[in-house]
């Protein structure tokens, strides 16, 4: 994990992800945090998450990550830490 200050990270979420809600409840979740980025469902059953903002804020996120929505049940998350690119303006659900 970097040090303070500014982050971003890429998460794959794992375990029943799709078809309750998580990527909007995401969004509402990174928004709310004031966290720019994306989040889409992949072909195998996961959904992606590409974040960037204040690592405090990151991580309050990545730790809502591990829970998701109610009906949710995350199974692993899988997170791969980097300096924020800076080409996310706000989060946004993908397709």
């Amino acid at each position: 994990m970097p040090g303070d200050g500014m982050a971003a990270f890429r998460a794959v979420v794992a375990g029943r992800v799709q078809g309750v809600g998580f990527r909007y409840s995401a969004m509402r979740e990174a928004r709310s945090l004031g966290i720019v980025g994306a989040v889409a469902n992949l072909p195998d059953g996961s959904v992606e998450v590409f974040a960037e903002g204040d690592l405090l804020r990151l991580q309050r996120f990545l730790a809502w990550l591990h829970k998701g929505p109610p009906g949710a049940f995350v199974r692993d998350v899988d997170v791969s830490w980097a300096p924020p690119g800076g080409s996310y303006t706000r989060f946004d659900v993908e397709f």
